[in-house]
C-alpha cells in the first residue's frame, strides 16, 4: 500500500506541486487548505495518514498548534513543518509542539523526500516494535515464537492435523523451524505420551540409514553382533520424524513406501515382518514435486507422505516476528544475567530490513554474536554491521567493461547501483549501506520510484 501524506498549506498552487512531486515518488497524497479538516483526518482512523506535511502559517490554526494536537491524539502520526523563515523562535516552537522535523521554503525536493521517508520509516518501526512487545506478552505455541498471520496459520494447521494419525509433510526453507513444528504435532496429538524419535535422512550413508530405520538381525553385516530394533519399532506408540526426506536414496524410498503401506518392517538380514504402530511426520526443504517430475523421488511415496502438508513460512514473510525471536534469543543466550537487556531502535530497524536467507537459524547466530560483542547494555546497529555485506567482500566488478563502457555519470551510477543490489542478493538495506545512503535514495539511483520494501512479502 502506498504511503499517505497529508499536505496542509494555504497556497493551492504549492499543494498541487507537492502532490504531483510526491506522487511521482510513489506516495498517495491528500492536500487541503483547511487545517481543521486536516486535524480531523489525521486524528481519526477512517483514512490512515502516514505523515502530515504542514506549513507553520496555516491561517485559522497555526501549524505548530496543528502539530501539537496531532501528537496529543496518540496515533503516532509524524508531522513535518514547513517554514519560509527558520528562525530560532520557530524552531523552538516546532520542537515544543512535537514536530518530527521541519523543512525550509523554497523546498528542496530531494531533501523533502528524504525527510518524509525517514519519519515514515521511523513510525513503521515504532509500530512493529509495539506489535512485537504486545505479542511478547502472549504465551508461545509449543516452544515456537511468533504471532504473525503466517505463523498463526501454521498453529491452526498443527491443531487440526494433530487430532488424527495421518502422515504429515512439513515443507519450508532451511532454518525455518520444521522440527519444532514436528514436535508440536506430536505434543498436541493423542501420542504425546509416546516417544518422539527423529532422524536426518541426509546425515548417514544408505546402508546405515536402512539399519537405523528398519533394524537388523544378528550377523546381518560385519558389526551386527546382536539384533537391533529399528526406529519404526522403537517409536511405536509415538512419532517418527523423517527430516530431509527428499535426500533419501531411491532404493530406500521403495522400502519406506512398503513400510508405510503395510505398517510392518523387515529388519536388514531378516525374513520376518515386524509390525509397528508409529505416526510418521516428514520434512523437506526441497521441491518434491519437481523431484518427482525429474524422477529423483518416487511419485507413489510422495503421495503417501503428503497426506497433509504444513508449509512453514520463511522469516522474511513473518514481519515483526523477527523482533520477537531476536529478543527471545537474547534472553536465552545469557541465562541468569542481564548484561545486555535489549536492542536500540536502529538495531531493530536493521533486523527488520534484512531478508534472512538462512531464516531463524541465521537470525539466532546473528543475535548471539552481537550480544557477545556488544559493549553496552543494548545491542546497537554497529554490533550487527560486521555481519552485513560490505563493498570489500561483495565481489563487485569495477572495470569499465563490466559497467557497460563509457556512459553518462548518472547512467554509470545507476548501473553500479544495480550491481551492488545484485551482489547483496536484492537486499536494499545492505546495498544502501554500501552506498552510504538511505534505501529511498538508492531506489532513485536505480530508477525505481516505488522502492519496494525488503519485506514486502511479509
Amino acid at each position: 500500500m502506498k504511503r499517505h501524506v497529508l499536505i496542509v498549506d494555504d497556497d493551492p498552487s504549492l499543494c498541487s506541486v507537492l502532490s504531483a512531486d510526491l506522487a511521482r515518488e510513489g506516495y498517495r497524497t491528500t492536500a487541503t487548505q483547511a487545517p481543521e479538516a486536516a486535524l480531523t483526518q489525521a486524528c481519526t482512523g477512517e483514512d490512515d495518514v502516514d505523515a502530515v506535511l504542514a506549513d507553520v502559517n496555516t491561517g485559522s490554526l497555526p501549524g505548530t498548534e496543528l502539530c501539537a494536537r496531532v501528537v496529543a491524539s496518540g496515533r503516532g502520526v509524524p508531522v513535518v513543518l514547513m517554514t519560509a523563515f527558520a528562525t530560532l523562535e520557530i524552531v523552538v516552537a516546532a520542537i515544543r509542539a512535537g514536530a518530527d522535523d521541519f523543512v525550509t521554503k523554497p523546498l528542496d525536493s530531494e531533501a523533502l523526500k528524504a525527510t518524509l521517508g525517514r519519519v515514515i520509516d521511523a513510525r513503521m518501526l515504532r509500530r512493529e516494535i509495539a506489535r512485537a512487545r504486545q505479542a511478547a506478552e502472549e504465551p508461545g505455541f509449543e516452544g515456537m515464537v511468533g504471532g504473525s498471520r503466517a505463523m498463526r496459520s501454521v498453529y491452526e494447521m498443527i491443531e487440526r492435523v494433530a487430532r488424527s494419525d495421518v502422515t504429515v509433510l512439513i515443507t519450508g526453507e532451511s532454518g525455518t523451524g520444521k522440527e519444532l513444528v514436528a514436535h508440536a504435532v506430536h505434543r498436541r496429538s493423542a501420542r504425546a505420551d509416546g516417544r518422539f524419535v527423529a532422524i536426518n535422512c541426509a546425515a548417514m550413508p544408505e546402508t546405515l540409514l536402512e539399519s537405523e530405520l528398519f533394524g537388523h538381525v544378528k550377523g546381518a553385516f560385519t558389526d551386527a553382533r546382536s539384533a537391533r530394533a529399528g526406529l519404526f519399532v522403537k517409536a511405536s506408540g509415538g512419532t517418527l520424524f523423517l527430516d530431509e526426506i527428499g535426500e533419501m536414496p531411491p532404493s530406500l524410498q521403495a522400502k519406506l513406501l512398503r513400510a508405510l503401506q503395510e505398517r510392518t518392517v523387515r529388519p536388514v538380514g531378516g525374513d520376518q515382518e515386524v509390525p509397528f504402530d508409529t505416526r510418521v511426520v516428514a520434512a523437506t526443504n526441497r521441491d518434491l514435486e519437481a523431484d518427482v517430475a525429474a524422477r529423483r523421488f518416487r511419485e507413489d511415496l510422495y503421495y503417501r507422505i503428503n497426506v497433509v502438508r504444513v508449509p512453514v513460512p520463511p522469516l522474511r514473510e513473518r514481519g515483526s516476528d523477527v523482533l520477537l525471536i531476536a529478543q527471545h534469543v537474547l534472553r536465552r543466550c545469557q541465562p541468569g544475567r542481564q548484561r545486555v537487556t535489549g536492542f536500540t531502535e536502529t538495531a531493530l530497524g536493521e533486523l527488520l530490513h534484512r531478508r534472512w536467507p538462512g531464516n531463524v537459524r541465521e537470525l539466532q547466530n546473528c543475535v548471539e554474536r552481537a550480544v557477545t560483542l556488544a559493549q553496552f547494555d543494548h545491542v546497537r546497529r554497529v554490533d550487527l554491521s560486521e555481519q552485513m555485506p560490505t563493498r570489500a567482500h561483495l565481489g563487485i566488478p569495477m572495470d569499465l567493461e563490466s559497467l557497460g563502457g563509457f556512459v553518462t555519470m548518472r547512467e554509470l551510477e545507476r548501473r553500479y547501483a544495480a550491481l551492488v543490489l545484485r551482489a547483496t542478493g536484492g537486499n536494499k538495506s545492505a546495498a544502501a549501506g554500501v552506498f552510504g545512503c538511505d534505501r529511498r535514495t538508492l531506489g532513485r539511483k536505480l530508477g525505481d520510484p516505488e522502492d519496494d520494501d525488503d519485506n514486502a512479502a511479509a
